[in-house]
């Protein structure tokens, strides 16, 4: 019998209650989930990879699941994807404005490998509204953060603003 190896990829700056939810989720529909930390370049992050990394480490170890792994990476994803065994990638869907770009996105990973198909998990109702760079800019404000992400997440995001010298003074 094979084993059905998901992979949910982002670049998780910071995990939020709404990725929690997705990898919670969608760990039942494989046997084995990869979460893939990724580096963005279209992106500026807050933390670095290493950082990002022992954040979702830590996160996902709170969630007690058996069939989880994190894994960095800085590939393409279906590059990344076809090294890990992977038959599936998991993504998470807000509204209409991430249908749209992951649909493009499905579209052109099909050209590179038909072989792995994308699964479209939608956000539960509750954390639609949530989005990384939303949490990073409410800190960066001085907002608070602690609907959005673990009160661990909003330390590390807190402590970041304040080492930066940014308002985020709570």
């Amino acid at each position: 019998m094979t084993r059905r190896v998901g992979i949910y990829p982002g670049t998780f700056d910071p995990i939020t209650l709404g990725h929690a939810d997705i990898i919670r989720r969608g760990s039942t529909l494989v046997d084995w989930l990869i979460i893939g930390v990724t580096t963005n370049i279209a992106k500026s992050p807050m933390f670095t990879d290493a950082e990002r990394m022992a954040m979702v480490e830590r996160e996902v170890a709170t969630l007690g699941l058996g069939n989880i792994e994190v894994v960095g990476f800085n590939a393409l994803l279906m590059d990344f994807a076809e090294a890990q065994g992977a038959s599936v990638v998991i993504r998470g869907i807000r509204g209409v404005t991430d249908f749209e770009y992951e649909y493009q996105l499905t579209g052109m990973n099909r050209q590179l490998n038909d072989q792995i198909e994308t699964i479209f998990l939608m956000a539960d109702v509750a954390l639609q509204p949530i989005a990384s760079r939303l949490v990073k800019e409410i800190a960066l404000y001085g907002g608070d953060i602690a609907k959005f992400v673990s009160p661990e997440v909003c330390k590390d995001v807190v402590a970041r603003v304040r080492e930066q010298g940014l308002k985020g003074d709570y």
